[in-house]
């Protein structure tokens, strides 16, 4: 996979399901083609085997947990979204915090089925756990930034760079995404010339008029 990673949270926006999903995943995979960048979706479960089946772009899950198949009512194993045709999952963010024992579950789980992982956490502190975990990703998204607009690689840029050192120190092999408020090719040049791989982002895409032509903002200055 090419870095840096562009993954793009639906979350369960009304602007992100169904028809628009598709639209979303079809301007992403476009600009993908265009540009040479790495673009992967994060869609609700109900629209991920669809996306993964139509379309050549990383399709990701927005949680999985650490259950082997059984009796877990209501929960989404990771041989689930796997079958479904995931690249891997979201874990751990800030809408949907797990315990430290279920987060090391969950990435197992991925591990077991060949899937990425994707920890969230929110300061340089849970970064370090995180990365100790030896998960694909650690994406560091600080909640008070999440959907406000503001760009953390603009309002905080010293954390971006903290938890970069914080994560590396543990295992240099994990990659370091950034959150929150990501919303042009600026943001995305800043985060990586900060160290990381990539960035993590939702509203600026997903509620967009026009999403074909953020993205391609977005890839315009890597």
């Amino acid at each position: 996979m090419s870095l840096p990673l562009i993954l793009i949270n639906l979350k369960t926006y009304k602007e992100g399901m169904g028809p628009r999903a598709h639209a979303i995943a079809t301007a992403a995979q476009q600009v993908a083609q265009e540009s040479g960048a790495t673009i992967g979706v994060a869609p609700n479960y109900i629209d991920l085997h669809p996306l993964s089946k139509h379309f050549m772009i990383p399709v990701y899950a927005q949680h999985v947990d650490g259950s082997a198949p059984g009796a877990h009512t209501g929960q989404v194993t990771a041989e689930a979204i796997r079958m479904a045709g995931a690249t891997g999952s979201l874990i751990n963010h800030s809408e949907r915090r797990l315990t430290l024992a279920d987060i090391e579950t969950s990435v197992r789980a991925l591990q077991a089925q060949k899937l990425v992982s994707v920890i969230c956490s929110n300061n340089e502190i849970t970064s370090a756990a995180a990365a100790a975990l030896a998960p694909d990703y650690v994406a560091i998204e600080p909640p008070e930034l999440i959907g406000s607009g503001v760009s953390v690689s603009k309002a905080n840029p010293e954390i971006i760079r903290r938890s970069v050192a914080a994560v590396h120190d543990v295992s240099p092999n994990v990659k370091v995404l950034t959150g929150a408020g990501i919303q042009s090719g600026e943001c995305v040049r800043i985060a990586v010339d900060l160290g990381t791989d990539g960035v993590l982002l939702a509203s600026s895409v997903v509620k967009a008029d026009d999403p074909k032509a953020v993205l391609r903002d977005l890839v315009s200055k890597i």
